[in-house]
């Protein structure tokens, strides 16, 4: 097991650092190239080729099916637990698991190591989601996968398919180490089912998903940390009643906790990460610790430069400012107020499943001025927000988008919240000029 107690000059722990292979993007000197999602490519990027029924793969919602583990283990077993064939860092949090994914992503490779990346949701191509050595899946892979899976899997849900069809890549790949985002929850998401778990990472833990994880904090937060494993490093950076829980948990369950007054010098950061924000030192403190308690703090530098779209994205437009941010919930929302003081205009949509009134109340005092749209079928809808809150009412959100724009001055911002779908789609439009 590893060494807690002290951290080398280096920086990173005691052990052995595997050989860094020539494919790698650390290899090269200089700060990691981090790869951003890409927009999904039209059917005649792939002449000759059929695309992926994506159809039917995101019609395998979980409604009416159980939660937890077993699902998602079933397939792995029927893949011949390809999970077993690679380390793996699991993420678990209500908001930020993103954000540390992407640090330890490309701290990983930093390190010359052969890194996989498991996260969702994607923002504008499904393949976004299972990246190897920074670079997203081949649409043909994922055409193979779903025709095994219309076989043999026919019943399964789309996250459990997604996170298999991840493993099954990361194992015939030759990956070393996985960085694997849960979906909801910790020890009732499917991702506790992998093997050869050598970390567990937990942001924090808040008000979101109260349907399922439990209607107060100190439930949300015993689910998340029963991510945790007996011998496994819990590292988290959560604060308040989801730390006192986490520490509860730990020692229930006999796994070493690791937090930024117990191990003041894991966490330590030697300068600012790339992505703005106070909640983002936490995130990045948290990838850091871990780097450092796996023995590959050498990727701490690396780790500090990544980005991660819609997470304060800076975008000009016309001589205006367009921060996009993909806040959805309270605990977010909270954090984006305090990184963003002021904006002239504000472009807001959020699903009806959340708690839209306190996810929009951070964000009422940085301006008077809001343009309310949706995000999907399933949004809150618009109108009610501006009868309620004040403001416009525009259902369509290229509409939505063109006269927020109209509404901010030369000169002035517009930020865009409430939803990644939202972001995504304002990130979108605005790139295709």
């Amino acid at each position: 097991m590893f060494d807690l107690g002290t951290v080398p000059a280096s920086g990173t722990m005691s052990g052995s650092r595997p050989a860094c292979y020539p494919d790698a993007l650390a290899c090269a000197s200089g700060p990691v190239r981090y790869f951003g999602p890409v927009t999904r490519l039209p059917d005649t990027a792939f002449p000759g080729t059929a695309l992926p029924d994506y159809g039917w793969l995101f019609s395998r919602t979980r409604s009416g099916r159980a939660r937890g583990p077993g699902g998602a283990r079933a397939l792995l077993d029927a893949l011949r637990s390809p999970d077993t064939r690679f380390q793996s860092i699991r993420v678990i949090g209500t908001n930020g698991k993103g954000s540390t994914c992407a640090m330890l992503e490309a701290g990983l490779l930093a390190a010359g190591l052969r890194v996989g990346r498991f996260t969702s949701p994607h923002l504008h191509a499904y393949e976004e989601r299972i990246r190897v050595n920074g670079v997203n899946l081949s649409p043909a892979r994922t055409r193979s996968f779903i025709e095994w899976a219309r076989i043999h899997a026919p019943d399964a849900a789309f996250f459990d398919l997604t996170l298999a069809l991840a493993c099954r890549v990361f194992a015939e790949d030759g990956i070393e180490v996985a960085v694997m985002e849960a979906g909801v929850g910790g020890r009732s998401d499917a991702t506790q089912t992998l093997g050869n778990v050598v970390a567990v990472a937990l942001t924090n833990a808040d008000l979101d998903h109260t349907g399922v994880l439990g209607a107060t904090v100190a439930q949300i937060a015993r689910d998340k940390a029963g991510a945790a494993l007996p011998g496994v490093p819990l590292l988290t950076t959560a604060t308040g009643e989801a730390l006192t829980v986490a520490r509860e948990v730990a020692g229930e369950i006999g796994a070493p906790l690791l937090t930024p007054r117990t191990h003041s010098e894991l966490f330590a950061l030697p300068h600012a990460p790339w992505l703005e924000g106070a909640h983002q030192h936490l995130n990045a403190a948290l990838a850091a610790a871990t780097l450092r308690t796996l023995g590959h703090g050498g990727g701490v530098a690396a780790a500090l430069n990544a980005r991660h779209s819609v997470r304060l994205e800076r975008l000009s437009v016309d001589g205006k400012t367009v921060l996009l941010d993909g806040a959805h919930n309270p605990h977010a929302t909270r954090a984006l107020a305090l990184a963003v003081p002021h904006a002239d205009v504000l472009l807001f949509g959020n699903l009806a499943r959340k708690d839209t009134p306190a996810t929009l109340a951070p964000l009422l005092p940085l301006t008077g001025v809001r343009v309310f749209t949706a995000t999907g079928d399933l949004a809150t809808p618009p109108q009610e927000l501006a009868a309620r809150f004040g403001g416009v009412a525009l259902p369509d959100p290229a509409e939505a988008l063109a006269h927020a724009l109209a509404l901010t001055p030369v000169g002035g911002t517009l930020l865009v919240a409430g939803s990644l779908y939202l972001a995504a789609d304002v990130q979108a439009r605005l790139d295709r000029g």
